[in-house]
């Protein structure tokens, strides 16, 4: 059994005009949003066993606070390839994961991340918002297997889900 986290970055800034798209941060609600997603993947013992990640700068924000807030002490790849790519390079990419990792975090953009579970699962997600996480069990033993729609929807949250809970609060949701 595979699992395949698809999680497009946290809000990012149009503040600086100066900054290109690459170069945008996140802002103190990306970051609180994190945090909050992030103690939800946390509460149900959510951990991967790699984090691949787009180089830009909000997604690398992203994945190092996410990484930090669940305690991940792995490695993460930041991949130029990841950044704006199309859903093909993106499945070429998981299909050279290696065998052993049972669980994978993509961090990245739209439409790409929107458009790869699209591509992976029979049901349809219109638009995954910042923060959003898609998280999709395959039933496979190796990532090459990874095909077309095999895809299983575990869920599928994003933080306005979770806008009048603060994150010690989350545990409630998940017991009801």
């Amino acid at each position: 059994m595979k699992t395949l986290y698809l999680i497009r970055h946290a809000k990012s800034s149009w503040k600086d005009i100066d900054a290109s798209d690459f170069e945008r941060g996140l802002t103190k609600k990306g970051r609180k949003n994190i945090d909050t997603i992030g103690s939800y993947l946390k509460l149900r013992n959510v951990l991967p066993d790699h984090i691949l990640s787009s180089c830009a700068v909000r997604t690398q924000e992203t994945a190092d606070l996410l990484a930090r807030k669940l305690e991940y002490e792995g490695s993460i790849d930041y991949l130029q390839e990841l950044y704006f790519t199309d859903t093909e390079t993106l499945r070429e990419i998981l299909l050279m994961q290696e065998e052993k990792r049972d669980t994978i975090f993509v961090i990245g953009h739209n439409p790409q991340i929107t458009d790869m579970a699209n591509m992976l699962l029979d049901e349809h997600i219109s638009k995954i918002p910042t923060m959003g996480v898609v998280a999709i069990d395959f039933d496979i033993d190796n990532w090459s297997d990874l095909a077309h729609t095999q895809g299983k929807l575990d869920f599928f949250i994003y933080p306005k889900q979770f806008q009048y809970y603060i994150p010690n609060q989350i545990r409630a949701i998940l017991h009801k």
